[in-house]
């Protein structure tokens, strides 16, 4: 499109989707995961849907043998992303640590991943105040439910997914299982014919008020991604983002479209829009993936937010007290958080 002096578009889409067109995050592995092509080294690589069927502690341990330092940072039981790892491995001979180690160092690379891959793009987001977007958002819940949404459920239901129930395959974590709008009706599809017209109501008035948190829930990690990936990103390689505010959809053409032309205009002309991009507040310092393991949970936590937040939580500080009362019946433990120390094993990720 470029070559043709067309200008790319790209409205929608996942985030995820969007930054791997703007950046160089994604890993190319050369390898056709449809062909019975050999790998690097040596055999004919498994899909990853075949590792998976290994779970996560088996995986980990085959990951650990040839990816030391992805299997730090990737928990035991994330089947998904260490059959990724070992998939990446298996096909290129090299480990996915490394890659992604000089994907980061390219210039105008971060620790996120490489550099952008064209040259002056910038970013339209559409933001609202959240209590008018959670009204939105419930609203389209209630019409997608009066376009006859039950009945197609109940049909997929019938067709893909009952049978897996039955042979206790379904985890609802993997393909169009997953999307929201679907598991949030588990109980509801799957419900004995036994029970009554009430209780099959509240089954269904419960799954509606699932969707509608799932979405409400969706809509906030999606402005958080934004917030961290684009605002934050550690790098000065980083696209204008400039804010449109979409509270009231009446005012569409003042509030949005006519502002998102005339700054479109100045970048295309080479001259700085009046109005400014979004400046990011207090970039914190990024979430560092290191391996911590809490013996009195048996828990494995990685993040070292994740960790701090574990440390805080009921389950932990009620274990940390019941230990401090086993060993000290006589003491009293104010403060079961001063003992962290003493159950935290972390191993240092580089």
């Amino acid at each position: 499109m470029h070559h043709r002096k067309k200008l790319p578009i790209i409205v929608g889409g996942t985030n995820y989707y969007i930054e791997s067109l703007l950046w160089n995050v994604l890993i190319d592995t050369g390898v056709n995961q449809g062909s019975d092509t050999e790998s690097e080294n040596g055999g004919t690589p498994e899909s990853k849907a075949e590792l998976e069927k290994l779970g996560g502690p088996e995986l980990h341990r085959r990951l650990k043998e040839v990816d030391p330092d992805m299997a730090a940072i990737l928990h035991p039981h994330d089947a998904r992303k260490i059959a990724r790892s070992l998939q990446v491995y298996m096909d290129t001979g090299v480990p996915h640590s490394r890659l992604l180690e000089e994907q980061r160092g390219q210039d105008g690379g971060d620790c996120l991943g490489g550099p952008l891959r064209f040259q002056n793009p910038c970013i339209f987001w559409l933001n609202y105040k959240m209590n008018a977007l959670d009204e939105r958002l419930d609203k389209r819940v209630d019409q997608m439910l009066s376009l006859g949404l039950i009945d197609e459920l109940r049909d997929f239901h019938l067709r893909f997914n009952e049978k897996m129930i039955k042979e206790s395959s379904q985890d609802y974590q993997h393909g169009i299982f997953q999307s929201i709008g679907f598991k949030e009706f588990h109980e509801y599809l799957t419900a004995s014919e036994n029970l009554s017209q009430e209780e099959c109501d509240k089954l269904k008035m419960k799954g509606v008020e699932s969707l509608k948190q799932a979405t409400r829930r969706y809509a906030r990690k999606q402005n958080k991604w934004v917030r961290n990936r684009f605002l934050k990103r550690p790098s000065s390689n980083v696209p204008p983002v400039y804010g449109l505010d979409v509270t009231d959809v009446t005012n569409w053409e003042t509030t949005v479209l006519t502002p998102a032309l005339e700054i479109l205009d100045c970048l295309q002309k080479g001259e700085q829009p009046y109005t400014q991009p979004i400046r990011a507040e207090g970039v914190e310092s990024r979430n560092k993936r290191s391996h911590h393991m809490c013996d009195l949970c048996e828990k494995v936590i990685i993040g070292d937010l994740e960790w701090t937040a574990h440390q805080k939580s009921k389950n932990h500080l009620y274990q940390v007290r019941k230990r401090r009362k086993a060993e000290h019946p006589s003491d009293q433990d104010t403060n079961p958080t001063e003992h962290k120390n003493v159950i935290d094993r972390q191993v240092p990720v580089l």
